[in-house]
Parts: C-alpha cells; sequence; structure tokens
C-alpha cells in the first residue's frame, strides 16, 4: 500500500484562478500543468491518475501537491486579507514559479556584454585589425586586446552576438 497524498485545499476563488491559468493560451506550459496538478489534487485525483492524464511522472504530481500544501496557508491569509483578483493571482503564479536555481556567478558584466557587442557594430579598420568582417575569433581578441575582459571563447562572443541580435560588421 502506497503512501497517503498530502491533502490540497483551494477556496473558489482560487479555483478561479487555476482554471484560468490552466485554460489561458498565453500561460506557460509548466505552469498550466502545475494549475492543473493543483485543482486535480483539490479535486481528490490520485497522483499516479494525474500523471496519466497530463502525460508527466507521477513524482513531478507529487512535488507540486507537496509544495502547494506547504503554502496554502499563506494563500488562504493573503485571500483572507483581502487580497484583489490580480494581487491574489500574482501570489498563486509565485507560489507555482520553479524557485531559483543554484548556478555560476556571471562571468561577464552587462557594460562588457555591451562593450562587446558595439565593438562588433565598429569597422575592423576602424581597430587597425586586418580583416573586411569581424568574426568570433577576431572579437575575443580584440575585447582581450582593448582590455574589455581578460578572457573569453569566441564561443561566447558568438553567443552575446546571437542573443543581442546583432551582426559583425
Amino acid at each position: 500500500m502506497g503512501r497517503r497524498a498530502t491533502p490540497v485545499q483551494i477556496s473558489e476563488r482560487q479555483q478561479g484562478i487555476l482554471q484560468r491559468l490552466a485554460q489561458a493560451s498565453t500561460t506557460g506550459q509548466d505552469l498550466a500543468i502545475r494549475a492543473r496538478i493543483v485543482l486535480m489534487s483539490a479535486a481528490g485525483v490520485k497522483n499516479l491518475d494525474q500523471a496519466m492524464a497530463l502525460r508527466v511522472h507521477q513524482e513531478r504530481v507529487s512535488r507540486w501537491r507537496v509544495r502547494w500544501a506547504s503554502v496554502q496557508e499563506s494563500i488562504f491569509a493573503a485571500e483572507g486579507e483581502g487580497a484583489s483578483d490580480k494581487d491574489l493571482e500574482g501570489v498563486v503564479v509565485r507560489h507555482l514559479s520553479d524557485r531559483p536555481r543554484p548556478g555560476g556567478p556571471t562571468t561577464f558584466s552587462p557594460e562588457q556584454v555591451a562593450d562587446i557587442i558595439a565593438m562588433a557594430c565598429e569597422k575592423p579598420a576602424d581597430s587597425k585589425v586586418p580583416v573586411s568582417h569581424w568574426t568570433p575569433p577576431d572579437l575575443a581578441r580584440e575585447a582581450i586586446n582593448r582590455g574589455i575582459v581578460d578572457s573569453i571563447s569566441p564561443r561566447q562572443v558568438d553567443r552575446f552576438l546571437k542573443r543581442s541580435g546583432a551582426q559583425a560588421s
């Protein structure tokens, strides 16, 4: 016999918000699935049945059921304090959103990225670089020569350019 599923409770207002999130075409799929999990959990649907219906892993259903149960009191409190529908939806979305994940610290400051992109918009001849068009390796070398960065790979330069939509000249 499996363990008992964590009970989930929602109010009528919360149900309406969750249904809108689950059905809106502008809602991201992860958020929509999480809203459906909470709705189905509150309706008493078993985790395995939810997983099959939503085509997700049973552990995902269990994880979001437990997360909702751990914050449902704060959501009820916000509702009890007279939060508007928009504010309450913000609380619901915040609790259904991914938690921050650890990752490496950023290596390049926004200013460095902007300087590299600006450099890509310059003519190579203006920098006395003997090429007709910038390439990521040329930009990486020039960024180091100018002291914009201590080191950078051509691949990283290419990522900056693609993300910004800029094209090397």
